[in-house]
């Protein structure tokens, strides 16, 4: 029920956007994205709250903070992580997920999973 996309490998420094783009209505709910690096945890990249009831406010971990932008098109039932100045840590697989809980970051509050689309940066 949720597609990601927009992965692939980037160099230092380079941006990417990841796209989320789910068979219901997204405005209801929490969107979330997180990564999985090898070898560790599922970690919380960013968050936009649910823009019916929660405004749409938006969280961003602290190694992510002015690179990274999260955001939505209602239109379309799509989410979006827009990255940017990426870093040899970024890499990882992403996924974005879909929660009725709001502002939170744990990821066994989120109901819906897509699929993870993995992101290298090399150069």
């Amino acid at each position: 029920q949720l597609q990601a996309s927009g992965g692939g490998l980037v160099p230092p420094g380079g941006s990417l956007r990841l796209s989320c783009t789910a068979s219901f209505n997204l405005d209801y709910y929490t969107i979330g994205w997180f990564r999985q690096a090898p070898g560790k945890e599922r970690e919380w990249v960013s968050i936009m709250n649910g823009i019916i009831g929660n405004g749409g406010a938006t969280r961003y971990t602290d190694s992510v903070k002015g690179r990274f932008i999260i955001s939505r098109d209602s239109t379309k039932n799509t989410a979006y992580l827009q990255m940017n100045s990426l870093k040899a840590e970024d890499a990882a697989v992403y996924y974005c997920a879909a929660s009725g809980h709001p502002n939170t970051v744990y990821a066994n509050e989120y109901e819906y999973w897509g699929r993870g689309t993995l992101v290298t940066v090399s150069s």
